[in-house]
């Protein structure tokens, strides 16, 4: 059974950081983008930042510019393991964040279309207070 489980969320006042994990398990991860999302309440679900298998990263296209310098994915293969380093966070980054897994082909780039993700997790909570 394919199966990605966040944690790491929580409630952090504004400035503070927060490490999520993703833990994959049924699944060869070194052959899956993994990517990044949130859904704030009462928006649509982003994307935040996604890796390919092979490490290119790439940013959603609507993430804004200071989230880039903010927000840091990794990925341990060995450990099936993905990661998003959330620094300075702000109230408006408060949402459920959701990591997810997309098959592909070695040479693929990473892409933050969610279409192209076809296993999520649970999600976990982010609340950022001012």
């Amino acid at each position: 059974q394919v199966q990605l489980v966040e944690s790491g969320g929580g409630l952090v006042q504004s400035g503070g950081s927060l490490r999520l994990s993703c833990a994959a398990s049924g699944l060869q991860f070194n052959r899956y983008g993994i990517g990044w999302f949130r859904q704030a309440p009462g928006k649509e679900r982003e994307g935040v930042v996604c890796m390919s298998r092979a490490g290119d990263v790439r940013y959603s296209e609507y993430s804004e510019d200071s989230r880039k310098g903010r927000f840091t994915m990794s990925r341990d293969n060995g450990k099936k393991m993905a990661y998003l380093q959330m620094n300075s966070l702000k109230p408006e980054d408060t949402a459920v964040y959701y990591c997810a897994a997309r098959s592909q082909i070695l040479s693929s780039s990473a892409t933050c279309a969610q279409d192209d993700y076809n296993t999520w997790g649970q999600g976990t909570q982010v609340t950022v207070s001012s």
